[in-house]
């Protein structure tokens, strides 16, 4: 083999030392430095985008917080009308109530007085009506003529006359 030849092989190691050294040179020269200012580029990236985060973080919990702040004053004003609602039905109701019990109230009075009024006209009609059958009993049974004002006198009374 070629390569292992002694008369070539010092000359060998000088030229891949002599390589190694300029690629050395060339790669921290070089390739170093632009690959340490990507790396250092990504890195403020990731730090840039993570500060980021971190204040779209917080502004969220602000916002969450003021919509849960606002949450509750809504719910807080509905309870509220709908407390005031409730009473203002509830006083509805309530005037209501005492607007048709007064109503039913007169209506019994009256219906009561227009019931005394037909019992007491019923008896009324009841007393004439007895007066003419005594009269009429008087003739047919005693042949007593009685005249129906001495009649109706006694069946008001209650008493006889003589």
């Amino acid at each position: 083999m070629p390569q292992f030849d002694p008369t070539t092989f010092a000359s060998q190691l000088f030229w891949l030392a002599v390589t190694f050294v300029l690629l050395y040179i060339v790669v921290s020269r070089f390739a170093i430095p632009r690959l340490g200012k990507v790396l250092e580029q990504r890195q403020k990236t990731v730090d840039d985008d993570l500060d980021r985060a971190q204040q779209l973080k917080a502004e969220t919990e602000v916002a969450i917080a003021t919509y849960e702040k606002a949450l509750a004053e809504a719910r807080a004003k509905a309870h509220d009308v709908l407390r005031e609602t409730q009473d203002q039905i509830s006083k509805a109701a309530d005037t209501r109530n005492r607007e048709v019990a007064h109503n039913l109230a007169v209506k019994i009075k009256e219906g009561e007085d227009r019931i005394a009024a037909a019992r007491d006209d019923a008896m009324t009609q009841v007393k004439g009506i007895a007066a003419g059958a005594a009269v009429a009993i008087a003739q047919k049974l005693a042949g007593l003529s009685v005249d129906e004002a001495s009649a109706q006198a006694v069946m008001t009374s209650g008493k006889e006359t003589a």
